[in-house]
């Protein structure tokens, strides 16, 4: 691995970033690091950036390379525009979540396609002065051409996967109590994370394509008489597939679209804020 040098970010840019948590902050071995300031404050780390299959890559530590920040606590805004600063106009978001259907066990893979936010006190948008009120298409959440990409690498690994499904976000740092599991699953919800809102909807604010790549590491508690779910073994589920998840990750990668500058763009997800008086430039 090379020294990391810090550097501004007109130096370098990239063309797809990724998000990642615990187990992930290797993804890059050859990587220069990237420290950005954004309206926000900084990012949860510096960026790095590295060559995946051909294609320039930004790597996110969600919570910090040493996890210092909770779920509630991460500054999501700085984290996608210090993205979108370096160039990056895709985005892969691999989490872990626990499962409300006993048939999606620990080391599946499911892919969402909608998403429901029930998260409070985390700043929700990038336009919040006042001025011009921007108001995004948010039906679909995830970008359509990732996900497709997502599924089929996914199918080529050693893992399950679940192509769509409803992604519940509560906010965390604790998980749910029974009576919050039974509910989230009789409402039809598939299963749970802590991270993905708002994460997603700035995102599309931001006119960036934006897929969630979630990791099963348990049962939500009472799904299938399961017991109360445990930072351990969330931890020690993550671990055992971080490698097939990794080699996932590095397939998607690959197959993703070419990358388009922002004037040719033709994803819906980039053409998000088409037609909309912005009150200020974005990076």
């Amino acid at each position: 691995m090379t020294s990391p040098t810090v550097v501004t970010p007109s130096d370098i840019t990239a063309e797809i970033g990724v998000i990642g948590g615990s187990g992930l902050y290797d993804f890059l071995d050859d990587y220069e690091t990237v420290q950005v300031d954004t309206p926000f404050g900084r990012p949860s780390d510096p960026l790095v950036v590295g060559e995946v299959e051909g294609r320039s890559v930004a790597f996110l530590a969600r919570h910090g390379t040493d996890h210092r920040f909770a779920p509630h606590r991460i500054n999501y805004r700085a984290n996608l525009w210090a993205l979108r600063s370096v160039g990056v106009r895709q985005v892969l978001s691999p989490c872990a979540v626990g499962s409300l259907r006993p048939e999606y066990g620990p080391g599946t893979i499911v892919v969402p396609d909608q998403v429901v936010d029930r998260t409070w006190g985390r700043p929700q948008t990038v336009y919040e002065a006042e001025g011009e009120v921007v108001h995004v298409g948010f039906a679909d959440p995830y970008c359509p051409n990732g996900r497709q990409v997502a599924v089929d690498a996914a199918r080529v690994s050693a893992l399950e996967v679940v192509s769509g499904g409803t992604l519940v976000v509560v906010n965390g740092p604790r998980f749910s109590s029974r009576a919050e599991s039974l509910m989230h699953q009789q409402l039809g919800w598939d299963i749970v994370g802590m991270t993905t809102m708002p994460e997603a909807a700035i995102a599309r604010e931001l006119a960036l394509c934006f897929t969630t790549i979630a990791m099963v590491t348990d049962l939500d508690a009472g799904v299938d008489g399961g017991e109360s779910v445990t930072h351990e073994e969330v931890m020690r589920v993550f671990g055992q597939n971080v490698e097939s998840l990794k080699g996932l990750l590095r397939d998607a990668i690959g197959q993703l679209p070419a990358h388009e500058d922002d004037e040719s763009a033709t994803c819906a997800c980039r053409r998000s804020l088409d037609g909309i008086e912005l009150p200020f430039t974005l990076p």
